[in-house]
């Protein structure tokens, strides 16, 4: 890092980052599910507590001095598996469906990115220094985790079930999101897309790929899972997550200091 840069509060966006956020969303729908399904406390309680926790979480990361990776990782699937049981809880409970919770938390993800650009000028996560900009950071982030349940959900789940889905299934479905991404990363190699857009993208697009890979690993076989518990799954997951930290390199993405933050 050169003496005119900063180093932001966030890691920079490298392909281990993307790898241990695949699996951070995965572990945010198998943890949801395991608070809110299968210990049985409900989409709104257990939406509660998961919030209670990111809030903390992201007073703990704005109060940081500097990039934390076991904090930031520790919020980000804080916000993943409080959009899981946020998002169930808007389709389910208050009978949205998957349709309108995911057109409604879309619009949310796109007004927080406009007032985001709208006061900062950029909503580039390389400029993430800042309280007012974590504080955004972290909006948009819980809002896009939440939109990703909806939209994996909805992909995935029957026709037939309330409320219903297009019915492609939990492998389809980590395919065709799995290709989606794949696309995003052409179009960084291969085109001048503003990496800013891909970025946002491609983070989006993540979360629904871990709602249907975190719905592989419990539903029954006959359903087109691995029968493992949410619990176990959710372990598991954990403790990859830890040693991926561990391994790959964890570093804070920098921005040049006279540049519009």
């Amino acid at each position: 890092m050169s003496r005119n840069d900063i180093a932001a509060k966030v890691p920079a966006v490298t392909l281990g980052f993307w790898i241990v956020k695949i699996l951070a969303t995965t572990l945010g729908e198998t943890g949801g599910d395991t608070l809110s399904m299968t210990y049985d406390f409900g989409y709104l309680a257990s939406t509660a507590i998961f919030a209670a926790l990111l809030i903390g979480l992201i007073v703990a990361q704005i109060a940081a001095k500097r990039f934390h990776p076991f904090l930031y990782w520790a919020t980000i699937v804080a916000s993943t598996t409080a959009g899981t049981t946020l998002s169930d809880f808007s389709t389910r409970s208050l009978g949205i469906g998957y349709i309108g919770g995911s057109l409604l938390l879309f619009s949310l993800v796109m007004l927080s990115l406009f007032v985001w650009y709208r006061i900062e000028g950029t909503v580039s996560v390389a400029t993430v220094s800042r309280p007012r900009v974590e504080w955004f950071y972290w909006i948009t982030i819980t809002f896009s985790q939440t939109l990703g349940t909806a939209l994996g959900d909805w992909v995935a789940a029957p026709p037939g079930d309330m409320p219903p889905g297009m019915g492609f299934g939990y492998e389809t479905g980590a395919i065709l999101f799995g290709s989606g991404l794949a696309l995003l990363a052409l179009l960084y190699f291969l085109t001048p897309v503003s990496r800013v857009l891909l970025f946002w993208a491609a983070f989006i697009l993540t979360r629904p790929l871990g709602a249907t890979i975190g719905d592989l690993f419990d539903k029954p076989v006959a359903s087109g899972g691995l029968d493992i518990s949410r619990p176990l799954a959710s372990a598991i997951l954990a403790a990859i997550i830890v040693g991926l930290i561990f391994v790959l390199p964890q570093r804070a993405g920098t921005h040049a200091a006279d540049a519009k933050a």
